[in-house]
């Protein structure tokens, strides 16, 4: 059995969890994210696949922008449009993607462009500083979807270790 279902989400078909405590982590994860998105000191979420050997073998990447002078301003009809547009095109990847091994792992890593201080914010103090090793070439990147409407711009890309990475990450 899988771990996740196909649902419908905005009108566009996305992949749930099926686990009430994946489903937990899932939401917790992205709830605690939003207020240091809201504010723009997000630059990047990515969900990161590793081996048995903990060694990454592919990065789903989203680069968020915000525009934080829209503040109110925005159409949630119009921000939805492109959001399930930007939606459609995530559940066609699948080409794109590797198999993964069955004894993977994956986990769900923010690269802040400042460290929020946990003195400030009972949300900074949930988000644990990561030791994930990075590739040490440069990945291969495919673009995969970019959406631009105010206040949100958003980039999804796949990263995949260069052909010449080393097999271990040490």
């Amino acid at each position: 059995m899988s771990a996740f279902e196909r649902r419908r989400y905005m009108n566009a078909v996305v992949q749930r969890a099926r686990h009430p405590e994946l489903q937990d982590y899932i939401h917790s994860t992205v709830s605690g994210l939003l207020p240091f998105i809201q504010k723009g000191l997000v630059e990047r979420v990515a969900v990161i696949f590793f081996n048995g050997e903990n060694i990454q073998v592919e990065r789903f990447v989203f680069k968020l922008i915000v525009n934080q002078s829209y503040k109110s301003k925005v159409e949630n009809s119009d921000l939805e449009f492109a959001l399930r547009s930007f939606l459609i095109k995530l559940s066609v990847t699948e080409p794109l993607t590797k198999t993964l091994p069955t004894d993977c792992k994956w986990e769900i890593t923010a690269y802040f462009q400042t460290l929020p201080s946990s003195g400030t914010s009972k949300d900074a103090e949930l988000w644990i500083p990561t030791d994930t090793k990075q590739w040490q070439q440069p990945p291969i990147i495919t673009p995969i979807k970019s959406m631009h409407s105010q206040p949100l711009s958003l980039q999804l890309y796949l990263e995949h270790p260069s052909l010449s990475e080393p097999k271990s990450c040490e």
